[in-house]
């Protein structure tokens, strides 16, 4: 992996990133005048510190990055080659949508958080199908959803590609008009100069190998102010206002972690995960480990069995496997399956 920073005319600053022969551009734009600031509810919004609660518990994790970042002053915006600009896709109620997840249950509980540590795969794909591995937090009615959801994506309507890549969303009227990916419209504040928002991982498991690659990306809401944040790799990266939403707000009603996918207009539905139904050995699966919610009081603990269900919509294709607590990782499960006809 090589990454290299070149300088163009008017002191525009551009990040080329280089992994494994995939170029990714991104801008380096004044940090209030990216999109975020775009958005009518946001043209007052003034650049929050957000705090993240019980920094010395935090996890560094076993992924090293050496990702070079913008001046003072700028965030980094990668440039869209060649994917679509808006993709609503997301819900359950959508056709050709494939869950292997575990959530929490309707019992009146109100969350100001969730993270886990995700096993990261690269995956082959066709043009329309998408899958992804990641974390929702969410609340509202279903015409009203506030959703938030961070994890990682191989998406190459999105992106142009079929490399696996942080990716975000987030909507706050039940798909319909508002939200999107990543930055693709006005939203999500960036805060950081390092390019994450929809960077593609250098490094991916193998299936057997001893060394599985990582990351733990970890959503809470300030006790401050309200806004929803995001940390990866020990940095607080950005936050959702909370002038976006309606419900989150309040906090979350409901915390899902697991996998997603989108079939292909011929009613084939791509891998899930590592592509390998989940088995206990960890070199074998895609997982899930050290899955913790925030609770009201901005606690953060570990997801409780008798607060969560199971959910696998396609038990031919996908599957999830829970494991439970244990001392060395934390409450976890292993999921995926190598898709094929699921049904819709």
């Amino acid at each position: 992996m090589a990454l290299h920073i070149l300088f163009v005319l008017f002191s525009h600053v551009l990040l080329t990133q280089v992994v494994e022969g995939n170029t990714d551009d991104f801008d380096c734009v004044d940090i209030y005048k990216q999109p975020a600031f775009q958005h009518p509810l946001l043209k007052h919004h003034k650049i929050q510190e957000i705090f993240y609660p019980d920094e010395n518990l935090d996890r560094k994790g076993q992924y090293k990055t050496n990702y070079q970042s913008c001046p003072k002053g700028k965030v980094p915006i990668l440039k869209q080659r060649n994917g679509t600009k808006s993709v609503h896709l997301d819900t359950v109620e959508y056709p050709g949508q494939h869950f292997a997840t575990i959530e929490t249950v309707l019992d009146g509980s109100i969350y100001r958080g969730a993270e886990a540590n995700i096993s990261l795969h690269s995956l082959t794909l066709q043009n329309n199908q998408f899958s992804k591995s990641q974390i929702w937090l969410e609340n509202g009615p279903r015409n009203e959803l506030n959703s938030i959801q961070v994890g990682w994506g191989v998406h190459p309507r999105l992106y142009g590609d079929t490399h696996t890549r942080f990716t975000i969303y987030w909507t706050a009227d039940g798909y319909k008009n508002s939200g999107c990916y990543n930055i693709q419209c006005p939203g999500f504040v960036i805060v950081t100069r390092i390019p994450w928002i929809g960077i593609a991982f250098p490094r991916t498991s193998i299936y057997g190998d001893k060394k599985s690659f990582t990351f733990t990306p970890q959503v809470f809401q300030d006790g401050l102010s309200g806004n929803w944040g995001l940390k990866i790799f020990n940095e607080v990266i950005g936050y959702w206002p909370k002038e976006l939403f309606t419900h989150l707000n309040d906090g979350a009603s409901l915390i899902r972690f697991g996998g997603n996918t989108f079939m292909s207009p011929d009613g084939i539905s791509p891998p899930m995960g590592n592509g390998h139904f989940p088995v206990i050995d960890f070199q074998k699966s895609s997982f899930f480990l050290h899955v913790k919610v925030r609770n009201s009081n901005y606690q953060l603990l570990d997801i409780e069995d008798r607060k969560t269900r199971r959910y696998s919509d396609s038990f031919q294709c996908y599957r999830l496997s829970y494991w439970g607590y244990a001392k060395s990782n934390g409450v976890s499960f292993s999921f995926g399956g190598p898709g094929g006809d699921c049904g819709t």
